[in-house]
């Protein structure tokens, strides 16, 4: 399927629903006199028992159009049904493991693998060849994880729906597309709805991002025609760019793309909430990288702009705990009567060389099981980036200074060191970093 492809909702669907209308003959034949009620285990069971394609994709419709017209005490009713009814046999996988146990053959590690799956994930995978099937299970996960903290008995069926939804969004059915202002209105709108990083304030906003000196990509996939998975907005600048504000002014200037030797990612946005934990971002920015290459030549770096979204919230829990070498008393002090009041670039201008200090601190030393405690920091050096400079009110906005102090990060992808700072992140959690980011702590902290 061709990025092109994905702009044609209807003509998947229609198949789907040819399919459907052909076996809704059928499926009165199976049913006989009887009719089916209204319900996921009824319906379900159908579901699983159907063998023909045709009835099957009927019974499958059925069951997405049964779903979209519950409310939030149905759906929650739906999950739990699915949690219990459509679990695991216990005594078949232990009779199934014995039996591998006794004879490790084929036949019996398939009968093992068999009875080890929830028929749960057989009804999922029926639902997904209904027309509109694989956006009503992204749209069921989405349900389904706003369930997850009250109820832990559900936690099962989203691990069953997470792993067919990987696969099914697997990086070889995504389609690359770059969105202009010549894309479909429709998706555009999306772009305006899905943009969490750096609200776009209308449509003067939105034409200023798609410039002649900005670049937009979108991954697709079949299952959401027009709709995109995951997108990233680029700037195309001179030296790295240390400050979001110019980067957002609708009204800047716009720079000719050949005069640019720096691209910088400053936003990505994953857009569907029921795709929670199933990346995407790695290749969209790797694949972005090979694209601006091969269409800009004259780029030399590639980097991010990137936020420190836990860095305040760290400080202001840590600031009880936090000791020689890294503050000092009378740096305590000052942290403890800026805290007390407004933040605003004002009040933090005469603590620019601690606060730059403890955010170093924070980015290299702070973890979570061995990891970077901060998620964009993980997320980028997981994918072979290396921290590259702290930047003093890179974001003077309120929520800039709310999340982290205005400091804002580049994290620089070099496509000849990507692959090696990739494989030293994940087989030993190395975070690479820049001399200039490592000299901003005390020498005693450096490592």
């Amino acid at each position: 399927m061709t990025a092109q492809d994905t702009r044609r909702p209807g003509g998947v669907n229609q198949f789907l629903n040819a399919i459907a209308d052909a076996g809704l003959d059928a499926l009165r034949a199976i049913r006989g006199a009887r009719t089916t009620e209204r319900d996921v285990g009824v319906l379900g069971e159908e579901l699983l028992s159907t063998r023909g394609e045709a009835s099957g994709t009927a019974v499958a419709r059925e069951m997405v159009t049964y779903y979209r017209e519950l409310d939030s005490e149905g759906r929650r009713r739906f999950f739990e049904t699915l949690a219990t009814d459509f679990d695991v046999d216990p005594a078949r996988i232990l009779a199934a493991a014995k039996a591998y146990g006794e004879r490790s053959t084929l036949e019996a590690r398939l009968a093992l693998a068999r009875a080890a799956e929830a028929p749960r994930q057989k009804l999922f995978r029926r639902i997904h060849t209904a027309p509109d099937g694989g956006a009503m299970l992204v749209r069921m996960r989405e349900d389904l994880l706003k369930l997850l903290p009250e109820n832990s008995a559900l936690e099962a069926v989203d691990a069953d729906l997470r792993y067919l939804l990987k696969v099914w969004f697997n990086r070889g059915f995504l389609a690359l597309e770059r969105i202009d202002w010549n894309t479909p209105a429709a998706i555009l709108e999306r772009l305006i709805r899905y943009e969490s990083v750096h609200e776009v304030r209308g449509w003067d906003d939105l034409r200023r991002r798609l410039a002649a000196d900005r670049r937009c990509f979108a991954f697709f996939h079949p299952a959401l025609p027009g709709d995109p998975v995951i997108f990233v907005e680029v700037a195309l600048v001179r030296d790295l760019a240390d400050s979001i504000g110019p980067l957002l002014d609708r009204d800047g200037p716009v720079l000719e793309p050949s005069l640019a030797d720096t691209a910088i990612f400053y936003s990505i946005n994953n857009c569907h909430d029921g795709l929670r934990g199933i990346t995407f971002g790695n290749f969209l920015i790797k694949q972005v990288v090979v694209e601006l290459q091969h269409e800009l030549p004259a780029i030399e770096r590639f980097a991010t702009l990137s936020p420190v979204p836990g860095f305040g919230r760290w400080l202001t829990g840590t600031l009880d705990r936090l000791a020689e070498p890294l503050v000092s008393d009378a740096d305590l002090a000052s942290l403890r009567e800026l805290l007390a009041g407004p933040v605003t670039p004002a009040t933090i201008l005469p603590l620019e060389e601690l606060i730059m200090r403890l955010a170093a601190h924070y980015l290299l030393n702070e973890k979570r099981e061995q990891e970077p405690l901060d998620p964009v920091a993980r997320f980028h050096l997981r994918n072979g980036a290396r921290l590259e400079r702290v930047n003093w009110l890179g974001d003077p906005s309120p929520r800039g200074l709310g999340d982290s102090f205005g400091i804002m990060v580049n994290y620089l992808y070099d496509p000849r060191s990507i692959e090696k700072n990739h494989e030293a992140y994940v087989s030993g959690q190395e975070v690479v970093a820049a001399s200039r980011v490592t000299r901003l702590l005390p020498r005693e902290l450096r490592g």
